[in-house]
């Protein structure tokens, strides 16, 4: 199915929320994706494209730093059996120069079978498939798994990115040129097997524009239909962070209506806890943190997010929603203050704080045995960063003391739920799976199903299935 630059640019319109259309719930893109089932009766021999969740980094043995690997496996065999030639392609972090090689190598471990890597397989300047990748495809066996080196390495995955839509009808030429080639020389039916790929890369969100069928993989389906979808009823949240932005995630999951206790520490907190202050005639001091002269550091937090975090205060107070912030610090020379000085900087939260996060959380258990009591299912949490710089051992106390928090929750029947990222890292280090009721493999994607805002390869994948 070619795709033409006109129909690029309205598809595009779409994904930048430029079609004057409101976005959908999360439930309404999932009803319109087919899955796997979908393309269940393709012949034997047939090319399958599987946008993977390769942005990792394996370990020496299996199960070292390749769960999202793993987390492919099922859908690869489930292609296997069917003997497809299966192209597996994707991004390994964010500069040009990474490479697949050892992802490749780890896959063929995992399905005890040959796993071949392509290198460069895009004429970016012809803005064609590359012959050699052409014909090595051609000519590939039934049941054979190929990898297609970093995605990253052409512009045409990243130009989306901070595209504005004034910018789509001269991006739309290279956009719909890498679409159709992939179609024409690659593949014509599409996998989405990438949880966590959440950005507005082209592989996740222009690709199935050209394909004749485009579908969910078994364990994207699993995470969105089952914990995703029972997350999103979340009551309460545990939200941390050094990036001020992450506070357009937190106002967009309490505007969904379902939370009622917030609990915050990191600059995300810092910005919340000026915030108060001010609706209460008050001030609180944030160091350097509110320091111009900081403003290009990440943990700075300029007066707009400030007004954003008193807006979403002054909000949630009319709503009900309790805002549990710290009461003290760790500095970076390891003392505790309750206040913050000129050129002070906060680096964990201090034993006053995590004795006040406790107290939430014994609250929160009160309130799960009271819902269930009264026949209601029981109270979900939503577990999302880390509280300090916890891998330096100074400033590991917070985060160290919260996991053990989150055992409390799940073994008095709560369901507590992880982001992944460094809350999973966390949990790693000094937890156990079973202390939580999940935890996800994709932080960034998790954060847009649980507010207001789409995630974009649904998006794309929703209106594959439209056949728009």
């Amino acid at each position: 199915m070619t795709v033409s630059n006109d129909a690029m640019v309205r598809w595009c319109e779409t994904l930048l929320g430029a079609d004057g259309q409101p976005p959908r719930e999360l439930e309404d893109y999932l009803a319109a994706i087919p899955r796997l089932a979908a393309i269940d009766k393709l012949p034997s021999g047939t090319r399958v494209l599987i946008r993977g969740d390769v942005d990792c980094k394996p370990g020496e043995q299996i199960g070292d730093g390749d769960i999202r690997l793993r987390s492919m496996v099922e859908t690869l065999k489930f292609g296997r059996e069917r003997g497809w030639v299966q192209i597996i392609f994707g991004h390994i972090g964010r500069k040009p120069e990474g490479t697949l090689a050892k992802v490749a190598a780890r896959l063929a471990k995992l399905l005890e079978a040959p796993v071949e890597l392509i290198g460069d397989w895009y004429d970016e300047a012809a803005m064609q498939i590359s012959p050699a990748c052409a014909a090595r495809l051609k000519d590939a066996a039934p049941g054979s798994v190929w990898v297609l080196d970093n995605t990253r390495r052409y512009d045409v995955e990243r130009v989306l990115w901070k595209a504005k839509p004034a910018d789509l009808p001269g991006l739309a030429p290279k956009l719909a040129a890498f679409a159709n080639q992939l179609a024409e020389k690659v593949a014509k039916y599409y996998v989405n097997e990438a949880l966590s790929a959440g950005s507005l890369d082209a592989s996740s969100t222009i690709v199935p524009a050209a394909m004749e069928r485009s579908v969910l993989g078994a364990y994207v389906d699993r995470e969105f239909n089952g914990p995703m979808l029972r997350c999103r009823r979340s009551q309460a949240v545990v939200f941390s962070g050094l990036k001020t932005d992450k506070l357009d995630d937190l106002e967009a999951m309490i505007n969904r209506g379902t939370v009622q206790t917030v609990i915050s520490a990191g600059s995300l907190a810092m910005a919340l806890k000026k915030a108060a202050a001010k609706l209460d005639g008050q001030d609180f001091p944030l160091g350097v943190a509110e320091d111009p002269a900081h403003a290009d550091k990440p943990y700075y937090i300029p007066p707009d997010r400030i007004e954003q975090a008193q807006r979403m205060i002054a909000d949630g107070r009319k709503r009900g929603v309790k805002f549990v912030l710290p009461v003290d610090f760790v500095l970076a020379d390891g003392t505790v203050s309750e206040q913050l000085g000129p050129g002070d900087q906060q680096f964990d939260i201090g034993p006053k704080t995590s004795a006040v996060f406790e107290q939430a959380v014994s609250d929160l258990i009160a309130q799960s045995k009271s819902q269930m009591a009264a026949g209601q299912p029981p109270l979900a949490v939503f577990h999302n960063g880390v509280f300090g710089m916890f891998e330096d051992p100074r400033f590991e106390s917070g985060t160290r003391h919260f996991i053990g928090q989150l055992q409390r929750m799940r073994e008095a029947g709560l369901e507590v739920y992880v982001g992944g990222g460094e809350g999973g890292t966390a949990l790693e280090k000094y937890g156990q799976p079973d202390w939580v009721t999940h935890c996800f493999t994709a932080g960034g994607t998790v954060l847009n199903a649980l507010g207001n805002q789409p995630v974009p390869y649904l998006q794309a994948l929703a209106l594959a299935a439209a056949g728009k």
